[in-house]
């Protein structure tokens, strides 16, 4: 079963609160032998500690060991092809010499610096070694005594390191996936931005229309979705068309998620729009005003 972090960080803490109080009973029966045998147990655990700094300095070693050879590979190389008589004017091959010759001298002084640092640790790991040694001769009885007190302590220790590292994981993945979320929100706000500068592009595009773009009155009731029927009062909405209204309501809509406040001055303003294109449409002797009704696209 999955857990999440916060889960996680309980489950540590209940199983380091339990091993405490385990060790502790165990401590208070065994008595005053396991501060005798401390000192024996520190010294093992730095003795390793040592090692393993020893066995890191000798991998650093043999790497720059390597890189120094093939530096004087590329130095052999470099002095092969300036000597040659074709090449002995090229200054490529004179710069491939200079390159080359400045990377042994690198390598050269990592290779001390890396060997210097092996002896160092080695010294250290071999002198931790024989403390240990010296410790397990003077303390052997109360170390064989409290020996049931360490292994329950080494157990719980191992126990507590793997909790730790799925506590470790578990962060890593809830740091990553609000980092993809994060990402996903702002392609999301550039992606909303673009349509809504485009549908106010548009807007603009209409409201900047031609002056004689009023001599046409059929594609203009045409482009507003609103066909007036002038003789027979017949009525054909067309919703597919985007109205001046409707690019307003929809650039609001953008802004007001899940509100419906600005559903309620709807009606009046598109009644209000409909007065102003009842009083652009010309009116015939003996007709009313006839009555126009639009669809509006959400």
């Amino acid at each position: 079963v999955a857990l999440c972090p916060q889960d996680a960080r309980t489950a540590y803490r209940r199983i380091l609160s339990e091993s405490a109080r385990k060790l502790n009973a165990q401590g208070s029966q065994l008595g005053n032998c396991i501060e005798k045998a401390r000192p024996y147990y520190e010294a093992r655990r730095l003795a390793k500690e040592a090692q393993q700094e020893t066995q890191k300095a000798a991998l650093r070693y043999e790497r720059a060991v390597s890189m120094h050879n093939a530096a004087r590979e590329m130095v052999f190389v470099a002095e092969q092809g300036v000597m040659a008589d074709k090449n002995r004017l090229d200054p490529t091959w004179q710069e491939m010499l200079n390159h080359a010759t400045w990377k042994v001298n690198e390598a050269e002084e990592e290779r001390l610096r890396s060997e210097r640092e092996h002896q160092r640790v080695t010294q250290l790991c071999q002198q931790a070694e024989a403390k240990v040694q010296a410790l397990q001769k003077t303390l052997k009885r109360v170390i064989v005594k409290s020996k049931p007190y360490f292994e329950l302590k080494a157990q719980f220790n191992q126990i507590l390191e793997e909790h730790k590292a799925k506590v470790t994981a578990l962060e890593r993945s809830v740091s990553q996936a609000k980092t993809r979320y994060s990402v996903a929100l702002r392609n999301l706000e550039q992606i909303s931005e673009q349509i809504h500068a485009r549908r106010l592009q548009r807007l603009v595009l209409r409201r900047a229309s031609p002056v004689g773009a009023e001599a046409a009155p059929r594609d203009t009731t045409a482009e507003l979705g609103v066909t007036a029927g002038t003789h027979s009062g017949a009525e054909n909405p067309q919703p597919d068309a985007l109205s001046v209204l409707s690019l307003q309501t929809i650039a609001s809509d953008l802004q007001k998620f899940d509100s419906v406040e600005h559903l309620v001055g709807l009606s009046d303003a598109a009644s209000l729009n409909n007065e102003e294109l009842s009083d652009r449409t010309p009116r015939r002797a003996g007709h009313g005003a006839f009555k126009h009704h639009r669809s509006i696209s959400l």
